[in-house]
């Protein structure tokens, strides 16, 4: 009797499991359909590039030695190592940019994307963009970092740049993301190719600022 008991708790607990796993799987689905969907025209970058708020897993057999610097713009992972250098742009490290942002004469450029808008909200619901924390005094460009930029944002990060820079093309360009954040050196290589000669790369970003005990700060996107 006892043992009849037994298994029947044991098949209970085993189609509990089986309905939890499934409700885990679905409220899942939108979650992994949104990824799928950052990155889409709106932003400027491609349908399939991915938001880079998490790293991708390593892929099996990847090489782990130091990256090559590409011909041509990231378009896809962008959360994965980064080369050590870009050619005609300053790399800096984590204390030559602190140097730089304590003589207050380089503009600090974020291009850490915006999040989208959750695809299929229920009707009425209110959206509210998440707020974004950066180095003090950095202006945020969101969604120039991707490989290709459609029209409207190629445009709008031209005219910024110009603003910027007070139409010097040789004014101090700071640009910056995460660490291992292929977005930015996309974005300086774009200001590179836009004709700034004074372009330099902060590669560890926001990362690399709080690990020399800097704090980051609220900051708003630059329209």
């Amino acid at each position: 009797m006892r043992q009849r008991q037994a298994r029947q708790r044991s098949s209970a607990c085993r189609i509990k499991l089986a309905l939890y796993t499934c409700l885990a799987l679905l409220a899942a689905a939108p979650a992994a359909l949104h990824a799928a969907d950052d990155g889409a025209g709106a932003t400027g970058g491609p349908a399939a590039a991915p938001h880079p708020d998490v790293p991708p897993p390593p892929a099996e057999g990847a090489h782990t030695g130091p990256v090559e610097e590409p011909a041509d713009y990231r378009m896809d992972n962008f959360r994965t190592p980064v080369p050590p250098t870009l050619r005609g742009a300053k790399v800096l490290s984590n204390d030559q940019a602190a140097d730089l942002w304590n003589k207050d004469g380089a503009v600090f450029i974020d291009v850490y994307p915006q999040a989208p808008k959750p695809p299929n909200l229920p009707a009425g619901t209110f959206w509210r963009e998440p707020s974004h924390r950066s180095i003090e005094g950095a202006r945020w460009l969101p969604n120039v970092g991707y490989g290709a930029l459609n029209s409207t944002v190629d445009a709008s990060f031209r005219a910024n740049l110009k603003e910027l820079s007070k139409g010097k093309r040789d004014a101090p360009l700071v640009f910056f993301c995460l660490k291992d954040c292929w977005m930015s050196w996309n974005a300086a290589k774009r200001a590179l190719e836009y004709g700034y000669t004074n372009v330099m790369w902060f590669r560890d970003g926001t990362d690399g600022w709080q690990e020399l005990g800097y704090p980051l700060a609220e900051v708003k996107k630059t329209e």
